[in-house]
């Protein structure tokens, strides 16, 4: 049997840079705005939206009263789409003086909340709750559409994270961080349906467990290693890891591209979990950093609604 053809490795242009200190208990829910020329992230457990202008460095964060987890664009333009703890909201930041407003909220467990979140290419948003204790495995991955219907797709989560597509988007990736488990299923576009679900790559011990990941434009998949200190390259169809960027924090928790041409890779990071020694041996965890590349990424979609 002659074996599939790996995708080349990519290349660091430089070392990970720190672009913001800022110290962020749980950051994730790393997107970069073509619109704004800017890159949103969030501080989970600070309950900060944060975004980078990356061209004159200006830094803007709005605080909210509960935990922000993930983040995409309108396509109409009128500010994001968000998940809060308990489920999908709209949060305009033009107008900070508006909170949040909750669009569904699922019928979930007290103890649970959701986490890391994305659009697929059709305009739906794909977010996962998870067990805030991070032991029961009590989270569900769901789809919220345009039209604001929202359904569950999977089931029996811990941690959930991700999700990411493949170059075709017949795939979708999905971690449970919990287990150290990355998954793939067969993805119907059109439907928006999963199938097929079988493991894909499995993390452990010191290389840490699969966090937030993302796709670049010739399909290999970038997944961020809770407790690893790194972001690893790997080809879409073996899951062979290409290359490996090393970072002077453990807790490495969400990737995206960014920039004019989508070529730097901006990464966010965590101090949650680290005792104070570790924290004082790592003075940049829970900073955001960047890396230029030899390839590009693709533009994040957008909600269709």
């Amino acid at each position: 049997m002659v074996p599939e053809p790996s995708l080349p490795a990519p290349r660091p242009l430089d070392a990970p840079s720190c672009v913001w200190a800022a110290g962020a208990e749980l950051g994730e829910g790393t997107v970069w705005s073509a619109r704004e020329s800017s890159l949103y992230w969030v501080d989970i457990l600070g309950h900060c939206l944060h975004r980078l202008r990356p061209g004159d460095g200006q830094r803007r964060s709005w605080h909210f009263d509960e935990e922000i987890t993930a983040v995409a664009e309108r396509a109409n333009g009128q500010g994001l789409l968000i998940t809060l703890r308990r489920g999908f909201a709209l949060f305009d930041p033009a107008h900070p003086g508006q909170p949040p407003r909750y669009l569904h909220q699922p019928d979930e467990p007290a103890g649970n909340r959701f986490n890391d979140g994305k659009c697929d290419a059709q305009g739906r948003f794909w977010g996962g709750s998870m067990d805030f204790d991070c032991r029961a495995p009590s989270g569900t991955l769901y789809r919220f559409d345009p039209d604001g219907t929202c359904s569950a797709h999977a089931h029996g989560i811990t941690v959930s994270n991700g999700p990411t597509w493949s170059a075709d988007g017949a795939t979708m990736y999905f971690s449970d961080t919990a287990i150290g488990c990355t998954y793939a299923y067969d993805f119907d576009a059109v439907a928006g349906q999963l199938s097929n679900r079988r493991e894909w790559l499995r993390l452990s011990g010191r290389q840490g467990v699969p966090d937030g990941m993302t796709t670049d434009a010739a399909g290999r998949v970038w997944i961020c290693h809770w407790g690893g200190h790194c972001v690893s390259c790997h080809d879409p169809a073996s899951a062979r890891e290409l290359c490996r960027i090393e970072l002077p924090v453990a807790n490495v928790t969400d990737c995206a591209f960014g920039g004019p041409d989508l070529s730097t890779l901006y990464i966010s990071t965590a101090w949650s979990g680290l005792s104070d020694a570790q924290r004082a041996a790592q003075p940049l965890a829970g900073a955001l950093f960047a890396v230029p590349l030899d390839v590009a990424g693709l533009p994040a979609p957008l909600f269709g609604g």
